[in-house]
């Protein structure tokens, strides 16, 4: 599996995946330092995943899997509820989102799938589905799957612990806090990229209808 891992991080969805290789996109240095820590054998790029995903097609280069998940802070219901609160500025949603889920739907003829948050206002586009706060959309179906759990996840210790991370030596400039809770769960991550395999799992599969 040749596979484009767009806006990385730390590769929580990643971190599972095997026999594959990765080419891993993010615009944070130190994130980008830290992936390659965590992942050596694959490819970091330090670039605009938004802007590298539109360059690659158009340079023909082939993919057998995309996976992108754009910011999602501006989409976010927590954001949302926390600027009424008066935390935060009101913001534009971030249109980038959609932008890419529409390119993927016509341009990008490999499986691919998008990820971002459950949005505070209803989705532009039918999301493929729903697992844990996530959204999901692609052009392969994605059944349910059980997520392991830890306990006391509110606490920034146990969210690093969780996702086998440790930011005490991230120096870049966003929270560590959104970091760890913006990582998508590793179990999401493996059977996501099992079903564009091909690979299934029937006991972990459901299929739901949203919106």
């Amino acid at each position: 599996m040749k596979v484009l891992n767009l806006y990385a991080c730390l590769g929580g969805n990643r971190l599972l995946w095997e026999n594959c290789e990765v080419t891993a996109v993010e615009l944070d240095p130190e994130l980008a330092r830290m992936y390659q820590e965590r992942f050596p054998n694959d490819t970091v790029i330090v670039a605009d995943a938004h802007q590298y995903l539109l360059d690659s097609i158009n340079n023909g280069v082939e993919w057998d899997f995309v996976w992108s998940s754009p910011p999602c802070p501006t989409h976010s219901r927590a954001r949302f509820w926390s600027s009424k609160g008066g935390m935060y500025d009101v913001q534009y949603p971030d249109m980038m989102l959609w932008q890419e889920i529409i390119f993927m739907q016509n341009f990008v003829e490999c499986k691919w799938v998008v990820e971002n948050v459950i949005p505070y206002y209803q989705p532009l586009i039918h999301p493929q589905q729903e697992i844990g706060k996530n959204l999901f959309w692609s052009n392969f179906v994605i059944t349910k799957c059980a997520q392991s759990e830890s306990l006391h996840m509110d606490s920034q210790k146990a969210r690093e612990e969780f996702h086998k991370i440790d930011l005490s030596d991230y120096k870049g400039k966003q929270s560590k806090v959104k970091i760890s809770r913006n990582l998508v769960h590793y179990d999401t991550g493996l059977h996501i990229f099992n079903l564009a395999q091909g690979i299934h799992k029937a006991n972990n599969e459901q299929q739901t209808t949203l919106f």
